[in-house]
């Protein structure tokens, strides 16, 4: 894609440079595929993302972060996405349900604790919004956070808490009074993973190996006032806000992880020969990649878009839809057509495009089903 899609800046120019030299230079396919095959998450590259400052990258200044734009969060997330989804989305956590959720919604002390630890990667941070019986209809969850003298006692389960293995907090949505709406009485607290009471039971998944999931369990965990993000009962909006920068970061992510599973399934294409000539050269095969390449600059496009409607306060949560269905099929379909082109090669564990099927398979169900963000399309449209 031509990078007058992506509107370059000088500074965007260098991160994205810098994390394609990390990954060329030591954290190479092999070491993804090692941390895949092993389930283990990539602590090295992301402790050395935080030597870098690029964990920061969205943090003011003057809490040790680097000040970017929504723009320069993307273009750090896609080239990630590119070379290893799973560190993409560690950082995502970080610097979405830690940076930005803090910076936008904390006080000034929660600010100081623990904004300048992020953006040197010292602390990491995940998100657990969804129970057993309550996903797409998020208000309806049921864990409580009842009021005590020193802040809440928390009671409850939240399942699919992705990449608590490695995060220093759970920013939890809780329940801590009940109102006329479901969506009022809605409270975040910031609770430590290392909290009494506070059990994880890992899942076995699909995809995204390195990172895992978990199925949480509160039992009177106290948590301190001083760790409440937001205001009390009314942490709706908040939660919204968190949302929608997650859409944007995992969206990022996957546009870079597709571009990935392009440039595999184009390589390939090019130097398989069948019939004597190259499988591309062949209209059945260079078709699947023009469509796939048009996918790919499509999801460029619109995180592009996306990240410049957050900065300036235009965006609307049917930008945020149309990103999330497009980017997260989008992936999918690209994945599912590389891994068609390598043919038998391509359903083997030595190829990375089995890897690109299992992960993208997560994007039209995590975060808001593709079903979901039709709905929310469709509502915006008066039907």
């Amino acid at each position: 894609m031509s990078e007058v899609m992506t509107e370059p800046v000088a500074e965007h120019d260098m991160l994205r440079q810098t994390v394609r030299d990390m990954f060329a230079k030591r954290y190479d396919r092999e070491y993804v595929r090692e941390c895949d095959r092993e389930h283990r998450a990539p602590t090295e590259a992301f402790a050395e993302l935080g030597r870098l400052g690029y964990l920061g990258v969205n943090i003011d200044p003057a809490y040790g972060g680097g000040g970017g734009d929504t723009k320069a969060a993307a273009v750090l997330l896609e080239e990630l996405g590119y070379g290893f989804l799973d560190l993409a989305f560690w950082v995502f956590r970080a610097i979405g349900h830690g940076g930005h959720a803090i910076q936008s919604h904390g006080t000034d002390e929660q600010k100081q604790r623990f904004l300048p630890a992020i953006a040197d990667g010292r602390l990491s941070v995940c998100f657990a919004l969804t129970e057993p019986d309550s996903g797409s209809d998020a208000a309806a969850i049921t864990t409580s956070a009842s009021g005590t003298d020193a802040g809440y006692r928390v009671n409850g389960g939240k399942i699919f808490c992705s990449g608590f293995k490695v995060s220093d907090y759970v920013l939890t949505v809780a329940r801590s009074s009940t109102g006329e709406r479901k969506h009022e009485g809605i409270t975040l607290l910031l609770v430590p993973t290392d909290s009494a009471g506070l059990t994880a039971r890992p899942l076995d998944t699909l995809g995204h190996w390195p990172l895992g999931t978990t199925v949480l369990h509160f039992d009177d965990v106290e948590v301190p006032a001083e760790n409440r993000l937001g205001p009390q009962d009314r942490g709706w909006p908040v939660l919204m806000d968190v949302l929608e920068f997650e859409r944007l970061c995992l969206s990022a992510a996957r546009a870079g992880a597709a571009r990935a599973a392009l440039d595999d399934a184009l390589a390939y294409a090019k130097q398989r020969q069948q019939f004597g000539q190259p499988i591309g050269k062949y209209q059945a095969v260079s078709h699947k990649l023009a469509e796939m390449q048009l996918l790919v600059d499509i999801s460029r496009m619109l995180v592009n878009r996306y990240a410049g409607l957050l900065d300036t306060g235009d965006n609307t949560i049917r930008d945020a839809a149309e990103l999330k269905l497009y980017v997260s099929e989008a992936y999918k379909s690209v994945a599912d057509m590389g891994l068609q082109i390598l043919g038998g090669y391509g359903y083997t564990m030595e190829y990375d495009l089995q890897r690109h099927l299992r992960d993208s398979r997560l994007g039209t169900i995590g975060a808001g089903t593709s079903e979901i963000q039709r709905n929310i399309i469709a509502k915006t449209m008066g039907l």
